[in-house]
């Protein structure tokens, strides 16, 4: 991973290309400048897996959303000292902001992790954002199209099938192994028993 310095001479960590945001800054929480993070997934593990998060600021959207500007000299790296699930989100201290005007100022802030260091999943276990993109073939070799998202229903997630044809229905096909006979991620590939009419 390359680097670039920093004003203070010292090199910074270079974006890295296989970044994949887990969450946002939501609020400062308490006095002492930690922060309030909405992660993306139910289960926080990847805001977990690194001590470094990369930092993007707000979209106009967020921006409207939470009513603040971002700072002027936005982090683009937040360096963990402590975090922990806190509700239905995770709070975390960071060593760049000492108080709740430096924490408030975060509001709306875009946090990434590189996908390498995400935790080892388990077998038959698979990270959405690995799915995505991957081709989806039925029993017969037909293709159903690629998978676009994921959506999650609470027992089970389901796959988002849109097919390449002009104008074709989004196919929702339950994760689950009643439907899914082979996920193969080094040949981008799903196989299902899913017929083309379903």
């Amino acid at each position: 991973m390359a680097a670039t310095p920093s004003a203070a001479g010292s090199p910074e960590p270079a974006f890295p290309e296989d970044a994949i945001e887990v969450g946002r800054v939501v609020d400062a929480w308490g006095v002492k400048g930690w922060i309030k993070v909405q992660p993306f997934a139910s289960d926080p593990q990847a805001l977990f897996s690194s001590k470094r998060w990369f930092v993007r600021p707000p979209e106009e959207a967020d921006i409207r959303q939470f009513g603040t500007k971002p700072a002027a000299s936005f982090p683009c790296l937040l360096k963990v000292t402590e975090a922990k699930e806190h509700g239905d989100g995770v709070v975390a201290q960071v060593q760049e902001v000492s108080d709740r005007t430096a924490a408030e100022a975060l509001r709306g802030a875009r946090l990434f992790v590189g996908r390498s260091s995400f935790p080892t999943a388990d077998a038959d276990e698979y990270y959405w954002v690995d799915l995505i993109g991957l081709s989806v073939l039925n029993r017969q070799g037909e293709a159903l199209g690629k998978v676009v998202g994921l959506l999650d229903t609470g027992p089970h997630s389901v796959l988002r099938i849109q097919s390449d044809e002009p104008q074709a229905d989004e196919r929702l096909v339950p994760f689950v192994s009643a439907y899914v006979d082979d996920v193969n991620l080094a040949e981008k590939r799903i196989t299902v028993d899913w017929g083309l009419d379903y």
